[in-house]
């Protein structure tokens, strides 16, 4: 889940450093977070409503001894973001909206266990994806494994943002620049501000034991998205397709550990 929305949300000015233990919780956190979206993975087909996806969702979570992260931050009203298509994120799920064959998903879920948190998102195909589909799957894959690349110690937050940005746009896509990933622990989210796009060598220095959730959302048609009136729901502006990956990361002295893997 993003921050950029979150326009009351109160940072602590500094970018906590975590300490062993405290790694450990996100670990257990975000790993209950890469198997319960492996299950939604497995089980999302054609004629589910979003609101079943969000009750499995909760379900797992709770029956891994973990609390949903989303459900009732400020005001959300599920465990599960289920995006649909045109919509890039935070589409709130109801028992009336149906998937269908063909339908693009973006699924995005976090957890707190013992007081910390976890987060990441996948986005999948109901049933055989098109080739447009598939394409911007593995392009909005790809790239959050290209900005999880620079996420080394020395390196600055927007070294990050750019590798994103780079490769998206290299490939004819576009990133959305409303919404952004943001640092994580003990709180959802925490500083730093990870964008998606940017210029290197600026932003925030990365040390060893900054946890941060990097988010690239792409759009096929622009940049821009707009906020239904529900007040959370973010849509293209074009009504083209959107896609979502996430993953929380530890910065350690060498390549970045992946916390939420299973």
């Amino acid at each position: 889940m993003h921050s950029r929305l979150l326009k009351k949300r109160k940072f602590i000015k500094k970018i906590p450093i975590k300490s062993e233990w405290e790694v450990e919780r996100m670990r257990i956190a975000n790993r209950i977070v890469a198997e319960v979206l492996l299950v939604l993975k497995e089980v999302i087909c054609a004629g589910m409503s979003t609101k079943d996806l969000d009750n499995i969702a909760r379900e797992e979570i709770e029956k891994r001894g973990a609390r949903p992260a989303f459900l009732g931050y400020h005001g959300y009203p599920a465990s599960l973001c289920v995006s649909v298509n045109s919509e890039v994120v935070h589409g709130i799920p109801s028992s009336h909206r149906l998937l269908a064959e063909g339908d693009l998903v973006s699924l995005d879920l976090g957890s707190i266990y013992e007081d910390y948190y976890g987060d990441a998102a996948i986005s999948v195909c109901v049933g055989k994806p098109s080739k447009r589909v598939q394409d911007l799957l593995e392009i909005t894959e790809k790239s959050l494994y290209e900005g999880i690349s620079k996420a080394r110690a020395g390196n600055r937050v927007q070294d990050i943002s750019f590798a994103i940005q780079n490769f998206v746009e290299s490939r004819g896509y576009f990133v959305v620049k409303k919404f952004v990933g943001h640092g994580i622990g003990r709180n959802l989210h925490e500083p730093p501000e990870v964008p998606n796009y940017g210029k290197p060598g600026r932003g925030p220095l990365l040390k060893p034991g900054m946890c941060i959730a990097i988010e690239p959302m792409v759009n096929e048609g622009t940049s821009e998205v707009r906020v239904l009136a529900d007040g959370w729901t973010a849509v293209t502006v074009d009504g083209s397709l959107s896609a979502h990956f996430e993953h929380t990361i530890l910065i350690t002295k060498g390549e970045a550990e992946i916390l939420s893997k299973v």
